[in-house]
């Protein structure tokens, strides 16, 4: 009984530290101004025919605050990585000069950035949610076990403890990204 109840504390609090990184990769993928190479971390390019990741096929670097340039290993994979970069969806337009991809970051509008602040309010309401569906889920596990009304109050208690956290880690985030997103 108490490797039950000690499993589902444990996946819970995996489930709801899981929603967490998911937010902070989502986070990095939402651009504040200066040009990373982690702006095009999710691009994948057709690799002799199957999608690879753009980090995989080029070296990514980043010369000055406003310019990506990618490199590719081999020259022919330039029109595939362009192809890549647009069916992304980032709002960039890559331009090449036969040796590398260039993408010129523009700088963010008043308007832009607000878009960029809703994606990233979106993106912490969605992690807000997966953590509320790890405590319905852990809620359930233990109702369904077979113990006093007692521990099962305070075990109720212990996960809705690690919810309050986790969604309070997730505002905390959100509000440090929105500030980095609004400087200018």
């Amino acid at each position: 009984m108490e490797d039950e109840i000690d499993f589902i504390i444990d996946s819970t609090k995996e489930a709801m530290a899981n929603a967490l990184t998911h937010l902070k990769k989502k986070f990095v993928n939402i651009r504040a101004g200066k040009a990373t190479p982690s702006m095009v971390g999710g691009v994948m390019v057709d690799y002799y025919g199957s999608p690879t990741p753009l980090s995989q096929v080029a070296n990514v670097n980043t010369p000055d605050g406003m310019t990506i340039t990618i490199a590719p290993w081999e020259k022919g994979l330039i029109p595939e990585i362009e192809k890549g970069i647009h069916l992304a969806n980032l709002g960039f337009n890559p331009m090449n000069n036969g040796e590398s991809v260039i993408i010129n970051v523009p700088p963010l509008t008043e308007e832009r950035r607000r878009d960029l602040a809703k994606q990233a309010k979106h993106e912490a309401e969605e992690s807000k949610i997966g953590v509320r569906n790890d405590r319905k889920n852990a809620m359930n596990e233990i109702k369904d076990l077979d113990i006093s009304e007692d521990l099962q109050k305070n075990l109720e208690d212990d996960v809705q403890e690690m919810t309050n956290a986790h969604i309070k880690t997730i505002d905390e985030l959100l509000t440090v990204k929105e500030k980095e997103i609004m400087t200018v």
